[in-house]
This record gives C-alpha cells, structure tokens and sequence, in this order.
C-alpha cells in the first residue's frame, strides 16, 4: 500500500532510538502519540529526517536527521556527553489512521556525528553499508589493538573492580575513599549516579586515593557521588604476559621492527 497515493495522505514518521546502555526513545512526527507493534510513540513533531537517500548497491549508505533539543527526548547535554553515540536509530513511515497498516521501513542504522546548533540538533545516520569502509586488515602494532576483557583480549574481568564515593573533586583530578595502585592505570572510572551518571572515563594517572582523568564530565561531579573503578592495561607485551599470563591472545606484533631500525646502525 502506498502512503502517499491519494489526494490526501496519513503518513507519520515513527522513530525508534536505542543508547547501548539499553535506555532509548519512540517518537513519532504526528501531532499526538502512536501505538504500533506494542510500541507507544511520543509526539514530537520537531523531529524530521532531512535527507534519506536508498541505494540498491553496497554504497555506504547516509541519512542525516534533524530535530528540536527538548528536555523530555534529547537534550543538548546528553547529546554533547555522548550518551547517544552510536545509538541504534529505525525510522518508519505509518498511516496514523489505520491501526492494522504494516509500517514502511525507512531507514535503519547508527547515530554518527552529532552538531548542535541553539535550539536544533542535526545528526549523520549511518547505515549497515558503512561498516564496509573498514580497514580488511588492521596495521601492525607493537601494543595490542584488542579491548581490554573483550572476545579478542578474553581477560576475566570479575574481580578487578572496585566500587567508591568521591571525597573532593579539583579540575581532573578526583580524590576517593578507597586507595588506588597502579592496576587501574589507563582503566575506567563510570559515574553511577548523579547528573553524569552512566558516563565513563579513562584514568591517566593515579596516586594514593586520587586519580586523574583523561576528559571531565560534562555537569559537575559532586562529593558523595558513587563511581565504579576499572582496572586497566597498557598493551604491552610484557604486561599482557606477566601481569595478566595472557600472551597468547596478544593482538599486536611486539617483535615486528619498524621505522626506527635505520636509526639503528651508523651512517643512516
């Protein structure tokens, strides 16, 4: 059935946006809310796709979105944290008038860049033909490419975290009630509750019971605040072998010589 056959047409853009912390939206371009497939969409009529372009190819295929900053959907600070990078976005078109119509697929694919602009926020969505533009084979690299305790690098997590409250806060540095070695160096440090809360960053230095972090938190952090404190690792051999006995899912090549070997001899 064609939605827009007719002289007149029902056709409403439903949105649905899903964060990879599980939290999401459903929000329709229609003036009041939707029920469809069990899903209730949000009016929000600021919301409009800008340019959708559908290719029959393996093209990387682009959609850009935009719509109004609100406090009940997207807010201007969730966006700038990146709370919403890499968001599963799924744009449909609906007849809001027939409650058994099938939705019209869109578009499908990742939040990418995001820019904000007063009031308007504007945003590249990505398609599943994107992920082509990646390299077929990763450089070579001394330090390990893998993430730490993900498939690749299979480092047992359970146990090398630690929970905490914030005792002082003075720009970087952040000062807790629990002492902090060298284990969670180049670790994580997630906000658990708060104005930040869900919010991560990595630690670049740590000393005593303070740590230094690589990017502060877009809203305060207050004394009191509750955090989680992940170990870390620095991808070197020599910490993947000793420290953790893992050499063997090593993803980088510690022994490959590169530019430098010709500054090894005289007369280069």
């Amino acid at each position: 059935m064609n939605l827009l056959a007719g002289e007149l047409t029902r056709a409403a853009f439903c949105w649905t946006v899903e964060r990879r912390d599980g939290a999401g939206l459903a929000l329709t371009s229609h003036d009041r809310a939707i029920e469809r497939g069990g899903v209730s969409y949000s009016a929000a009529p600021g919301m409009m796709p800008a340019a959708i372009v559908r290719r029959s190819g393996l093209d990387p295929a682009t959609s850009e979105i935009s719509g109004a900053v609100t406090s009940r959907a997207l807010s201007a600070a969730d966006l700038t944290a990146g709370r919403w990078d890499g968001a599963a976005v799924r744009l449909t078109a609906v007849d809001w008038g027939d409650v058994a119509a099938v939705p019209m697929m869109l578009a499908a694919g990742e939040i990418g860049e995001v820019s904000i602009d007063g009031e308007r926020f504007s945003t590249e969505l990505r398609g599943a033909a994107a992920k082509l533009d990646a390299a077929i084979c990763p450089a070579t690299s001394p330090m390990c490419r893998a993430e730490f305790g993900d498939d690749k690098c299979r480092v047992d997590l359970a146990g090398r975290t630690i929970r905490a409250r914030v005792t002082a806060v003075a720009g970087d540095q952040v000062t807790l009630d629990a002492a902090v070695d060298g284990r969670f160096l180049f670790g994580r440090l997630r906000i658990l509750d708060g104005a930040n809360g869900g919010l991560s960053s990595t630690v670049w230095a740590s000393a005593g019971q303070a740590v230094r972090l690589r990017a502060v938190p877009g809203d305060e952090v207050t004394v009191g605040t509750r955090v989680e404190l992940r170990e870390g690792c620095d991808k070197l051999i020599a910490t993947c072998a000793a420290r953790f006995g893992n050499a063997v899912n090593f993803r980088g090549e510690p022994h490959v010589p590169g530019n430098d070997l010709l500054l090894r001899y005289p007369g280069s």
